[in-house]
């Protein structure tokens, strides 16, 4: 988690390559679903128009359905290939329609060096796709843009999904 500090009487964030004062970091809400499990593909399709970045982080409890959605996304982008969650890989590779997509899972890792060691920074700048699961734990290499996708657990068949967009 970056610190706060007190820099010319404004309160700035320092993140290791970047200070971003507090007062420049602006998410933008985007669009809120609330849908069935059963509704999944749809869902899918109805949000890609709405993610503005091709960096995306999923956020939610653990079994809200992020790697189910993620799953969904990769078929509607175009890929007929088997996915899987990279849980223990923590990357995995798929062919797109039109571009490559990468699927992240930092639950499992110690420290944020993990990432570094897979190069993770080259991916986020490779202009693909790179859907983040646990994004948290790789806070300090995320881009200074990118969208947010949170899974809200409504119940065990409904979710709310929130889009919104994070820019410095």
């Amino acid at each position: 988690m970056p610190k706060t500090y007190l820099l010319k009487s404004k309160p700035c964030l320092l993140i290791p390559k970047k200070i971003l004062s507090l007062h420049s970091i602006k998410e933008t809400n985007l669009m809120e679903f609330t849908y069935t499990l059963a509704e999944i593909d749809t869902i899918a399709e109805k949000i890609l128009p709405y993610l503005q970045s091709k960096v995306v982080i999923f956020k939610g409890g653990m079994g809200f359905g992020k790697t189910t959605l993620i799953k969904t996304l990769v078929r509607a982008l175009g890929s007929t290939d088997n996915v899987s969650s990279p849980t223990f890989s923590l990357v995995n590779s798929y062919e797109g329609a039109n571009d490559k997509i990468y699927h992240f899972d930092f639950y499992r890792i110690k420290n944020e060096e993990e990432a570094f060691d897979i190069g993770f920074e080259e991916y986020l700048y490779s202009g693909d796709w790179c859907f983040i699961e646990w994004a948290e734990r790789v806070e300090k290499y995320l881009p200074e843009t990118y969208t947010i996708v949170e899974l809200i657990q409504i119940d065990k068949n409904h979710r709310k999904l929130r889009i919104s967009e994070l820019a410095n």
